[in-house]
């Protein structure tokens, strides 16, 4: 990437490249009043992803994982996340790639996804966004156990749950991943005509 008449970056250093890269950067940001200031950020870098809620019409259920997070039981928190359906993208097609990710983990196959909104979920310091899907499923979709991918360390629960239980999920705390809470807000205010 190169500089712009705001940012000037005069170095970098990669202190990590695991499963994604964490950079160091030395940078000269002009602020609003024109004035320049040497600023050092750390930047990660983990490609980009895609996340769907699908609702059942029928039972007026949505379907959620629940699965361990590491970084969530470091902070604290209960490390058992209820969450939508997510995955990196791994240069694929979004819609391709939610797809594939619905069957790995929900073990559901939906052929009509629609795209939201790409979201950026942490800009400060996360450079991935994320697509935003919603789909529609039926309990004859299911063509596999789901669970996601033992070999890459996935041991991922199926949820079927009532959307106004889901909502209440949020405001107790048991519902605490941002990109769920934004969609069970999009289904709720869809339902609502707004």
């Amino acid at each position: 990437m190169k500089d712009a008449d705001f940012l000037e970056i005069v170095d970098s250093t990669v202190l990590s490249r695991q499963w994604g890269t964490l950079t160091q950067y030395k940078i000269r940001y002009r602020r609003r009043d024109g004035t320049w200031q040497d600023q050092i950020r750390e930047v990660y870098d983990r490609g980009h992803g895609a996340a769907c809620l699908l609702h059942n019409p029928e039972t007026g259920c949505v379907l959620l994982t629940r699965q361990f997070r590491l970084p969530v039981w470091f902070s604290g928190k209960t490390p058992f996340v209820i969450e939508a359906p997510a995955g990196l993208l791994e240069g694929a097609n979004p819609d391709e790639r939610m797809r594939a990710e619905l069957i790995e983990e929900t073990g559901f196959q939906i052929s009509e996804l629609e795209h939201l909104y790409d979201l950026l979920m942490s800009p400060g310091s996360v450079t991935e966004y994320l697509a935003f899907f919603t789909g529609t499923y039926h309990l004859k979709d299911k063509v596999s156990e789901g669970g996601g991918e033992e070999g890459e360390g996935e041991d991922i629960e199926v949820m079927h749950v009532p959307l106004k239980d889901a909502l209440a999920m949020i405001r107790s705390g048991e519902i605490a991943d941002a990109k769920t809470v934004v969609l069970l807000q999009e289904l709720a205010l869809r339902q609502a005509g707004l």
